[in-house]
């Protein structure tokens, strides 16, 4: 644990004063004397997830990504995020976070892999094991920074001491990404013990959402497919908006049968819980703690079609509440998605986890690309059926008068719009879910989409974020004026 400790301590100021660091690691670890078993590598492994629980998918980041979409906007300082008129400094300095942690994360994870690639101490199954996961954290970090800031500064185990690497273009960062998910589907256990880990399963499906993202519906579609057949995830079955809040977000479970990857949180002693809730909610509401609810995201349901439009048989609708006038206005409402009742009187954040990726997500992944590639036909259909089916509360895999018919679709781009309008209910609330699906259909769709269901128009800058100065400041192959996005 101590170790662990070291990590994370080196990769916070890693971004901070980076040739420093670099010239100073040795110093600070004796690696001669660690990683010479499985349980100090793992311990080393959960220095890769430290920066990603701490103040990144804690809250911030997902707050400020579900404050692009059609179905939230932000108030206070999110505000300028949902009206598309800007970055302040405020949340100039949140994406600089963002940018750090994630970069501390894959710091950590080159670290372990130069630590492991050649130990002498550890089995070659187990070294293929351990880093597997390894390579998994470094591809999800990877996969992050590409879609929030188009190119990346491409550090491996190999460059990793270089305090100036120039920015690679998003082809070479999804080859890398791409490397090393295919490295961890043949090496990642199928199922595991340890919740929060990923298996292969969360490796192919964490690929296929890569594939789909690009528009290589046929990698996605193979990757989907297989994850689907294999029949080790299945839909957690709902009849009430509290079935969605207990059996499939709740605080107290430990993990579920729709469960592919997710980063877990904990409101035990000693840990602070997932704070994301608390941007959904408010004290008087019932479903979130005093004294710690910031109710930060809402939905304004006089102007957001994507609610009014909305079928009231849908369950998943029921997950947005008002109670009366919250504070802002009549005609706000919050959601209740995560909610940690115990915090009420406990003080702290939630034991609700991160859903990264859901068996649902990866239905509906499946549904598109299967009708991309082979046409709209049942299997496409049938897979669309089934996540619509739980979230009326039906049997997932029971015919429903709900369901969709072939007939329903005049085209592809029929089925499509249907499928990401699915994929928005689902997702809803779920960090970037909604945005990024906007952005991968291109920035002239995602700009229709907005301004259909909230009247606001992007600019082209919106749609990547700015990269650090800091990055600028310390890395001497950056240049500002030839290496920063546009608009900034």
């Amino acid at each position: 644990m101590k170790r662990s400790i070291i990590f994370l301590i080196l990769g916070f100021f890693f971004f901070i004063s980076c040739k420093k660091v670099l010239t100073e690691k040795p110093k600070l670890i004796s690696e001669e004397n660690f990683y010479k078993t499985p349980d100090e590598v793992q311990s080393a492994i959960n220095g890769i997830y430290g920066p990603l629980k701490s103040n990144l998918f804690d809250f911030t980041y997902p707050a400020q990504l579900v404050c692009y979409t059609d179905f939230a906007e932000g108030r206070g300082s999110y505000a300028p995020i949902s009206q598309f008129s800007g970055l302040d400094n405020t949340n100039i300095g949140r994406i600089e976070a963002f940018w750090r942690q994630l970069y501390q994360s894959i710091r950590n994870a080159n670290n372990v892999i130069n630590n492991v690639k050649n130990n002498e101490n550890l089995p070659d199954a187990t070294k293929r094991e351990l880093l597997g996961e390894v390579l998994f954290l470094r591809a999800f970090d990877y996969f992050h920074i590409t879609r929030n800031w188009g190119k990346a500064v491409l550090r491996t185990e190999d460059n990793m001491l270089e305090p100036d690497v120039p920015l690679s273009e998003s082809s070479d960062v999804y080859k890398l990404i791409e490397d090393d998910l295919k490295f961890a589907i043949e090496n990642l256990p199928p199922t595991t013990d340890n919740a929060g880990h990923p298996t292969s399963g969360s490796a192919k499906t964490l690929l296929a959402d890569v594939y789909f993202y690009q528009g290589k519906y046929e990698d996605a579609l193979k990757f989907s497919k297989e994850v689907k057949e294999s029949n080790q995830y299945s839909l957690v079955k709902i009849a009430t908006y509290q079935d969605f809040e207990y059996d499939l977000y709740g605080p107290d479970l430990v993990t579920s049968p729709e469960e592919i990857f997710y980063i877990k949180f904990s409101r035990s002693p000693g840990d602070a819980g997932w704070a994301y809730p608390a941007f959904l909610s408010i004290p008087i509401s019932g479903y979130y703690g005093s004294g710690l609810s910031l109710y930060a995201i809402v939905m304004d349901t006089s102007r957001y079609n994507v609610y009014v439009n909305w079928d009231t048989r849908d369950i998943r609708r029921q997950l947005w509440f008002g109670q009366g006038d919250l504070g802002f206005g009549p005609n706000y409402i919050l959601s209740r998605k995560f909610i940690d009742p115990s915090t009420l009187t406990s003080g702290t954040y939630g034991g609700n986890d991160y859903p990264f990726y859901r068996y649902a997500d990866l239905l509906l992944i499946y549904a598109e690309s299967e009708a991309r590639v082979n046409g709209v036909n049942s299997n496409a259909i049938e897979a669309l059926n089934t996540v619509k089916r739980r979230g009326y509360g039906r049997d997932p895999l029971q015919s429903s008068d709900i369901d969709y018919k072939l007939a329903d679709f005049a085209d592809l781009d029929d089925f499509i719009d249907t499928v990401l309008k699915e994929r928005g209910y689902e997702n809803s609330m779920e960090g970037g879910k909604r945005w990024f699906d906007l952005k991968r259909l291109g920035r002239n769709k995602a700009k229709e989409i907005i301004l259909a269901h909230t009247g606001k128009v992007i600019e082209d800058r919106h749609f990547l974020w700015p990269f650090p100065t800091a990055e600028f400041d310390n890395n001497g192959a950056l240049e500002q004026s030839r290496d920063q996005n546009p608009g900034y």
